[in-house]
């Protein structure tokens, strides 16, 4: 029989702490019932002696020292999970919200997940389309890989996020084993009916898991939702083999909750207030992306932040940025100018994107055509820097070349409609494109037998 705790030590914020508890383990989920408000969950956070705190997960409101009694379950908090989840939509702690009724399994799962065993880990390799020629071209998406989107306040990262959603795709002959699970925190209302509308109408909401905490739910919450939907990834790509996509949005509000969390327990702050163990918090969730070579399934990660006071170099990115591998950068002027998606390719990265193009998986040219069109690139923006200094009439007619070879890049390569979904053809067809626009001499990077099959000028 349990024992049932039947007075409080302190009510502080999310934080409620009882004294004289003995033989619990952190992070053990605890049920509060509440006189005249049923029943709500929590979780213990911190240990001391027999000093016990527990964050509450609805929030403490109604919640007194002496209208409640507490008694701890013995166990994590798990989830159940089946192949049912997939068109579900879930709130924040796993809840269904989409009036569908309970997911019944025989099985429940940890939300804090499995580490995988590096040993046993396989190398990304291979790519998930996306149908945006910026980041197909030339920071391919990886399967296995964690490639962060860095926003800014204000840009479409939410249009983009859904634009990934309705268009991402893997090879034909194993496209049935593709799903995306997508995690939203701290939206709010209009943004969540946003993303609900948008996959309902593209009708991809049947290869889709959501996972919605909105702006006014309690912030424990906000820390809770991507372990579901982490957990949810790992129960499909490694029991049922099939290739998950993870979009998590807004991974900055997550940041915000956590460092609320740290602050209610009066925990030494770090850099920007942020509690110092946020670097290995990060690194657990995103740690969660990758390949077992026992499966055949595999975990991608996107998750989306927005940079405080565009500010990337904000303990937020800068963290992110060192656990993931690379980053897809969207640019406040590009924005300005009318350019969608307004991705800036030449912070934009993806480390892994070499181990998943060529022959084998896109095309034999992807690579080079990848290396001189940034190479091209950032040529521009030394032509356009010496333009504002002369004029354009007085460049030469190589840099009016590349004058008009930006133009055209921004134009008509990394623009692109929303609903516009291109596949990896017709992204490499346009890189030569625009690579023809400039005479051979300049396409150094590109082995000669390639420019021969496919030059344009």
């Amino acid at each position: 029989m349990r024992t049932r705790y039947i007075k409080l030590e302190e009510v502080k914020g999310p934080l409620i702490v009882l004294d004289g508890v003995s033989d619990v383990a952190y992070d053990e989920i605890v049920d509060i019932e509440v006189k005249g408000q049923g029943h709500k969950k929590g979780k213990v956070v911190q240990i001391d002696g027999q000093k016990v705190i527990i964050q509450v997960f609805e929030g403490t409101s109604g919640i007194s020292l002496d209208n409640c009694s507490v008694s701890f379950t013995g166990k994590p908090m798990d989830i159940p999970l089946s192949k049912n989840i997939l068109g579900r939509i879930f709130n924040g702690i796993a809840e269904p919200i989409d009036g569908a009724g309970e997911i019944y399994s025989s099985k429940r799962y940890n939300i804090n997940g499995r580490p995988m065993n590096p040993v046993a880990r396989r190398y990304p390799r291979n790519y998930i389309q996306t149908g945006i020629s910026a980041i197909d071209g030339l920071t391919t998406l990886i399967r296995g890989q964690k490639l962060p989107i860095f926003s800014e306040d204000g840009l479409p990262h939410n249009q983009l996020a859904v634009q990934i959603i309705n268009q991402a795709s893997i090879s034909s002959e194993e496209g049935d084993d593709f799903a995306i699970v997508f995690a939203a925190m701290g939206i709010k209302h209009d943004e969540a009916d946003f993303f609900r509308v948008n996959f309902e109408k593209s009708g991809v909401l049947e290869r889709v898991v959501m996972y919605i905490n909105l702006a006014d739910d309690p912030i424990v919450e906000r820390i809770i939702t991507p372990r579901c939907a982490l957990t949810a990834a790992e129960y499909l790509a490694l029991e049922e083999g099939m290739h998950v996509l993870v979009v998590m949005t807004d991974m900055t509000s997550y940041c915000e909750a956590l460092r609320e969390m740290s602050s209610a327990r009066e925990e030494v702050p770090s850099r920007k207030g942020y509690p110092g163990y946020m670097y290995s918090d990060l690194a657990s969730l995103y740690e969660r992306a990758g390949m077992l070579k026992d499966s055949k399934g595999s975990i991608t990660q996107i998750p989306i932040l927005t940079m405080p006071n565009d500010d990337i170099t904000h303990p937020v990115p800068d963290l992110t940025g060192y656990i993931t591998e690379g980053q897809i950068v969207l640019d406040r002027n590009l924005f300005q100018r009318g350019i969608y998606p307004p991705i800036n390719v030449l912070p934009s990265l993806s480390r892994l994107m070499k181990d998943g193009i060529g022959a084998e998986y896109t095309r034999e040219d992807h690579g080079d055509v990848a290396n001189q069109l940034f190479s091209a690139y950032s040529h521009v923006q030394e032509v356009r820097a010496l333009a504002q200094v002369i004029g354009e009439d007085e460049l030469s007619d190589i840099d009016k070349r590349y004058m008009e070879f930006g133009r055209r890049f921004e134009q008509t390569f990394v623009r692109q409609g929303f609903d516009e979904n291109r596949d990896i053809i017709t992204t490499l067809d346009l890189m030569w494109e625009l690579l023809s626009i400039l005479p051979k001499g300049e396409l150094t990077r590109i082995d000669p037998v390639l420019i021969d099959k496919y030059y344009r000028g």
